[in-house]
């Protein structure tokens, strides 16, 4: 299980050899030496361990000429590094550790080799984040001072650590490391021997779920990784990381996920195989999921995947008037989007109160923009007059697009779309917002179903910038079109997908949470060292229990639901953990109590 780490004295760790001096190999080596730690970087390659010196040299002058180091300080850190291609140079190191590549056979190689070499109180670390440390220690000849030290990408930046212990770690070998971790100014957390960690445990099936979301050509790979960036936060798109990763590494630490796991979830995606088997691995590459300017480069170039851009092939509906349907905080933020952007609204729900409330509503998020400077009261004052409160759908009689934001259930959405088709003109598009529905259910209610589609907004609607334009196997062209237009005028980023459970956020993002969730109901980790591990490690603005008490555990179980029925995948059937929260009533932030509790308002 991961527990908290907390440091208690200077680690006696003064001499460290990183043994490969590959990306994360250099960037170990530049934080060890501007801690003040005497490093000798070995690697078989000559050519390589010269490029790491010169990679030091570059990333330190860069970081004088930002003030982060004098130049007196850089000459120190240059000079306590030195290189060789003789493992023996590792002798009189206190601390071993090992980023060679993801191969027992090579690892458990420089281990054998070390067990003649180190003295007897060196501690050797292996950089893995896919094999298993119980695995090495137990073939070294010194089991109870073998560990994992997983570093992040780049280590210079990420402040996470995993340390890792196996059954055989002795708790001073795990300690030493600690404080040396923290002496880096880094954040160490404690995990068990297991595949992928926290971390990469988490994030690599959600990373593969995406690539056979790819491979299945559901979405375009810019859909899918636009989507992730904009509905989630992310900071890169997940088939954008797995270029920067490696797809060759992905596959292996999957492939070790898989076969201790066999969740189907981690079992690799085949594209994976057919990419790292034709040396399309990525970044390093030149070319993975992705087109690069050259191997090593992050410039993106145009390929023959890449969208054209332009008009749509069939011109779209003109639209100058938008009804939205309902009264609740969707509703209204859609409404408010709409109105900034200069269209005019009906906002229509169940009684003019409802309506008048959810208007009310918008009146002072635009005072709180306005108060903000984000928005002249000029501004404010115009786009709430554009809005009209209505209590009967009866008002939407003239637009030429209606979005229906009600409550998410089927029953509902079917009546309401019943209601839609009788009362709006021929040809205005009528769109579900709805996020984890079929789309086509809705449009079969009516009897135009060629003019239905789903525009899945975020919430909350007037800051997030995505949309996922959800077509289904009936939806006429023209309708796609008025909607992507519509989403360019409404400035919002539209990504198409089809009609099939979660689209593509929440079919990526709530397998996430649900497997974060089984770590804590297998007492693996705990909430703090997940959603820890996932924002300094992933770089996530949210840990997956910090989402999940904000979204609601009740709306995350019906999504789990609804992909479980779908896919049919037992991987992901809903943790009971969460099931057992949501019958207990707690269901996250709103109720006061879900995975954490929180101060009543």
């Amino acid at each position: 299980m991961a527990t908290p780490l907390s440091h208690t004295s200077p680690s006696p760790l003064r001499t460290v050899a990183v043994v490969g001096l590959g990306t994360m190999g250099t960037g170990i080596t530049e934080v060890l030496t501007r801690a003040g730690r005497e490093v000798v970087g070995i690697d078989i390659s000559e050519a390589t361990a010269a490029k790491a010196v010169a990679t030091l040299e570059t990333s330190t002058a860069r970081a004088v000429v930002r003030g982060r180091l004098t130049e007196q300080e850089r000459e120190d850190v240059l000079a306590r590094f030195r290189t060789s291609t003789d493992l023996r140079e590792a002798a009189d190191a206190d601390l071993v550790i090992e980023v060679a590549p993801e191969s027992y056979d090579i690892k458990h190689q420089i281990f054998r080799a070390l067990d003649d070499i180190v003295r007897p109180e060196t501690i050797l670390a292996t950089g893995t984040n896919a094999l298993s440390v119980t695995r090495l220690a137990a073939d070294s000849a010194r089991p109870e001072r073998v560990l994992g030290l997983h570093f992040f990408n780049p280590a210079p930046a990420m402040k996470l650590v995993e340390v890792v212990s196996s059954v055989l770690t002795a708790p001073k070998a795990v300690a030493a490391v600690t404080d040396l971790a923290i002496e880096l100014g880094k954040e160490p957390v404690a995990v068990g021997d297991r595949p992928g960690f926290v971390a990469d445990g988490l994030l690599f099936g959600y990373l593969n779920q995406a690539a056979a979301m790819y491979e299945a050509k559901y979405a375009s790979r810019e859909d899918i990784d636009a989507a992730m960036r904009l509905g989630c936060g992310l900071p890169m798109g997940p088939l954008a990381l797995l270029d920067l990763i490696g797809i060759d590494t992905a596959r292996t630490v999957l492939e070790a996920m898989y076969a201790e796991s066999h969740d189907r979830l981690h079992a690799p995606a085949p594209v994976l195989k057919q990419l790292s088997e034709a040396g399309l691995t990525g970044r390093k590459a030149g070319r993975g999921f992705y087109s690069y300017e050259a191997p090593g480069s992050a410039t993106v170039v145009a390929d023959a995947l890449t969208p054209l851009a332009g008009p749509p092939e069939t011109p779209g509906r003109a639209v100058r008037s938008v009804g939205v349907a309902g009264s609740g905080t969707m509703a209204s933020g859609i409404a408010e989007v709409f109105a900034k952007a200069g269209y005019e609204v009906v906002l229509a729900a169940r009684s003019e109160e409802k309506a008048g409330t959810a208007k009310a509503r918008i009146g002072k998020s635009l005072a709180r923009s306005v108060d903000k400077g984000r928005l002249t009261a000029e501004a404010a004052a115009q786009t709430l007059d554009r809005i009209t409160a209505a209590g009967s759908y009866d008002a939407f009689a003239d637009v030429d697009l209606a979005v229906e934001a009600v409550a998410e259930d089927l029953e509902v959405k079917q009546q309401l779309f019943a209601a839609l088709d009788k009362v709006c003109k021929p040809g205005a598009v009528l769109a579900t917002t709805t996020s984890s529905l079929p789309v086509v259910t809705c449009a079969r209610a009516t009897s135009r179903p060629e003019d239905v589609i789903g525009m899945h907004f975020f919430n909350p609607a007037p800051a997030m910038k995505l949309v996922e334009v959800v077509r289904t196997v009936l939806t006429a062209d023209d309708v796609h079109s008025t909607v992507r237009e519509v989403c360019v005028k409404i400035k919002k980023h539209a990504v198409d997908c089809g009609d099939r459970a979660g689209f593509i956020v929440n079919a990526l993002l709530f397998p996430y949470l649900n497997n974060a969730i089984k770590m804590v109901q297998e007492h693996y980790a705990s909430l703090d060292d997940i959603d820890a591990a996932m924002k300094l490690g992933g770089g996530y603005p949210m840990g997956p229990f910090e989402l999940l008490d904000v979204v609601g555990l009740d709306v995350s179980l019906a999504i789990e639901k609804v992909l479980h029925r779908e896919f049919r995948d037992p991987g992901l059937a809903p943790a009971p953990l969460l099931e057992h929260l949501v019958a207990a009533g707690c269901l996250g932030r709103k109720t006061g109590r879900g995975f954490r509790e929180y101060a009543r308002r």
